[in-house]
């Protein structure tokens, strides 16, 4: 079920693209340091604040990894998860499909249970905590050992634990998705869902790969895509949904600066893309701040903001009813603003 909101407000969207071990904010990271006796190499707020300052992909990876050392019991990834959902409902999150990187807890000794259990004390009451439906990923290091990532699936299929579907992130250049077809092939037979990162360090070549290897059924990021016309083509053919991070793609230089993203022309082109915020406090905010980072670098109309929230909930792993009552409230949404919906 979903719960109604009434319009206007906060665009309502789909958050598909969010790495849960991405959401803790500086503060949260100390505090929790505090709690669990966790000595991180950082002297105060200030020099870590000072840290989030990336030059690529795996500069942000550096500081991610070291932040979540500090989780270390159920109670704390439940916490986690609430205070992003707190946060994701104020800034329009209607729906969010999570993913976690399960393989970083449990590689430091953290119970596979422990972790699991946590995410779910806090998903399992999301609608009525917060007014959030959701779904929830379980990600694996592209440039870990396959190995590892099987025996961890194995182990999340036989826990029984609910989980949606799985992922592969982490540093993409060098890490072709043809690595993980038979991790993926066991997730589908599975009745798990399965998404890919591609296309945001790497050429265009790793998105076809996430499509042949893994039949991935959503791309994160995307962005170079635009590069080959044949896979533009296919992917609008097939609507393939990509799942945009601006903010995420302008810190990590993927972009230049966000009036060179290709967002809107990626809209153009007839991409099914959608807006996300990927690990919101390392890259400026929330769906919310991308959003409006989009109209203010990019221009975007109502229409297309409407266009954008509109392709989130079609690419989400959602019930038709669930759907058509979301897209409802794009629709007010925009008529509250004296848009127009599509016919």
């Amino acid at each position: 079920m979903t719960a109604p909101r009434t319009t206007p407000g906060p665009l309502p969207v789909a958050e598909l693209h969010l790495h849960l071990d991405g959401t803790l904010e500086p503060e949260h990271v100390l505090e929790l340091a505090a709690r669990n006796g966790v000595d991180l190499p950082f002297a105060d707020i200030d020099d870590l604040r000072s840290r989030y300052e990336f030059t690529d992909l795996q500069s942000f990876l550096d500081l991610l990894y070291t932040n979540l050392t500090v989780l270390r019991e159920r109670a704390d990834f439940t916490e986690m998860v609430d205070r992003y959902l707190e946060r994701a409902a104020a800034a329009g999150v209607r729906h969010a499909e999570v993913s976690c990187d399960v393989q970083a807890h449990t590689r430091r000794g953290i119970p596979l249970e422990t972790v699991m259990g946590g995410l779910r004390d806090a998903l399992d009451r999301s609608v009525a905590t917060h007014g959030v439906t959701t779904r929830l990923l379980v990600s694996f290091w592209r440039d870990g050992p396959v190995d590892e990532a099987f025996d961890l699936l194995r182990a999340l299929v036989a826990s029984g634990i609910p989980f949606d579907g799985i992922g592969l992130d982490s540093a993409e250049v060098g890490f072709p998705p043809e690595l993980f077809t038979d991790v993926f092939a066991f997730a589908r037979e599975h009745g798990l869902h399965v998404v890919a990162h591609g296309g945001e360090e790497g050429g265009p070549e790793y998105v076809t790969g996430a499509l042949d290897a893994l039949r991935a059924e959503r791309i994160d990021h995307g962005i170079r895509s635009l590069e080959d016309d044949a896979l533009v083509e296919r992917l609008v053919a097939e609507r393939v949904p990509l799942t945009v991070c601006p903010l995420s793609n302008v810190r990590l230089r993927a972009v230049d600066t966000m009036a060179d993203h290709p967002l809107l022309r990626m809209l153009e082109r007839g991409l099914v893309v959608s807006v996300h915020s990927d690990d919101p406090p390392y890259f400026g905010g929330q769906v919310d701040a991308n959003v409006d980072a989009v109209v203010e670098a990019l221009g975007a109309s109502d229409e297309q903001l409407a266009h954008l929230a509109r392709n989130s909930f079609e690419s989400a792993f959602l019930a038709d009813d669930e759907r058509a009552g979301y897209l409802a409230e794009v629709d007010a949404w925009l008529a509250a603003r004296g848009g127009r919906a599509p016919l």
